[in-house]
């Protein structure tokens, strides 16, 4: 998909953290490196400054990210808690239950956002996607790089 045709989908919350990051990193990150390439430059000779070329890449890197990061909030559809819970949506916490183990639950969220450690996995993800349009009861085979899980929807918020 194009990046320009490209949906993001975010919570507030997670709009917040992109807008506070590109601000973070359109003013103090984008000094800071400018002071680092200034000082960099006043050493002297720069075909061989190790100092001058880290700067280099921590510009390009930093003012990639602003980019992608201007895009995202371009290109974003912002999501509220789903209040819908006779299927699985974006923005829905889903309960699920692998035999065997504990229930585990999940906020589905779009890709920015994914934090699988905090329990916010992406509708892109392959258990979010095998989860979109699930209801109560129903049973998603998941194929996952270490096998596949057989999970059952125990419950939709």
């Amino acid at each position: 998909m194009e990046t320009q045709d490209r949906v993001y989908y975010l919570t507030p919350d997670g709009l917040n953290q992109v807008r506070q990051e590109l601000e973070h990193l359109s003013t103090v990150k984008r000094t800071e490196i400018a002071e680092r390439l200034t000082f960099a430059i006043q050493q002297g000779d720069i075909t061989e400054n190790a100092d001058y070329e880290v700067a280099k890449q921590d510009q390009g890197f930093n003012e990639g990210r602003i980019r992608d990061l201007e895009a995202i909030l371009h290109q974003a559809k912002i999501i509220e808690n789903n209040s819908a819970t006779d299927k699985v949506r974006v923005g829905n916490r889903v309960t699920v239950v692998e035999e065997g183990h504990p229930a585990e639950t999940y906020a589905i969220v779009g890709s920015t956002e994914a934090s699988p450690g905090s329990g916010l996995i992406s509708h892109e993800s392959p258990v979010g996607a095998a989860l979109l349009g699930k209801q109560v009861g129903d049973m998603v085979r998941v194929a996952t790089p270490s096998g596949e899980l057989v999970l059952k929807v125990a419950a939709i918020e």
